[in-house]
């Protein structure tokens, strides 16, 4: 049994079929990991998947479910790493899931270049915090604003470490959508599909969904978009099965 630390407690995934630890004091994983694990085009059969900030593993963890292929996470911070290792454990994935402590730039010079068929990454949004702020809560800091890397090193990073044809995929908030795009150009990631999140229709849309490849040939395809929420509150069809899977 994987032994919990201080608020951490134990939360289902996808209609209960995995457990992964959470702690609201630490980290608990958004729902634009969970869209990222969705929207990325996997291999299903075998392949080689990177997830660079991948907090308590959340990403590896739902990708475990749509892809036979070995998936590596890294996270800098120890406590969130702790977690992911303990959750991976729970769900008896060690066979296809690590975890890498450590910075994502120097991950390169751990791993290697161009060795991964597939790199995902839900990044920090935020510019770098107030000292009250990261005083109050470092672990939330981190994880939330650009204290470790920025964008530009986490798509620098991403370029390098998947190969030549291989996708790489971000989460992030559609007012960088100009700087997501020239920046994965710079590193020659050609963005392909993109999908915007709506929170309901009439609402504007707060979440971004990118995928590229690597020396691909220009041409992205605009997906429709994606709404959260009916006008009831409830979650759409759509999301109940992102959620939750087939239903």
């Amino acid at each position: 049994m994987v032994e919990l630390h201080g608020d951490e407690r134990l939360d289902y995934l996808l209609d209960e079929r995995m457990k992964i630890i959470q702690s609201p004091s630490v980290f608990n994983f958004s729902l634009d990991a969970v869209l990222l694990a969705n929207f990325v085009y996997v291999p299903i059969q075998k392949g080689t998947l990177l997830d660079l900030c991948t907090g308590n593993a959340v990403i590896p963890l739902l990708l475990s479910e749509r892809t036979k292929g070995t998936i590596t996470g890294v996270e800098i911070q120890e406590r969130i790493y702790d977690m992911a290792v303990r959750s991976i454990q729970y769900n008896h994935l060690e066979d296809r899931i690590s975890v890498i402590h450590g910075d994502i730039n120097d991950i390169p010079e751990v791993l290697g270049n161009a060795g991964f068929d597939v790199v995902t990454c839900n990044p920090p949004y935020f510019p770098t915090p107030s000292e009250t702020e990261y005083n109050e809560n470092p672990h939330l800091a981190i994880a939330r604003h650009e204290i470790y890397c920025t964008l530009e090193d986490v798509v620098r990073v991403s370029s390098g470490l998947v190969r030549h044809g291989g996708k790489v995929a971000f989460v992030h908030r559609p007012e960088r959508l100009l700087d997501i795009v020239t920046l994965m150009r710079q590193y020659k990631i050609e963005p392909k599909r993109m999908r915007l999140v709506y929170p309901k229709a009439g609402k504007e849309a707060n979440t971004l969904l990118v995928e590229g490849i690597k020396y691909g040939k220009a041409g992205l395809k605009i997906l429709p978009p994606l709404y959260v929420y009916k006008e009831n509150n409830e979650y759409t069809e759509e999301m109940l099965e992102i959620l939750y899977g087939e239903r």
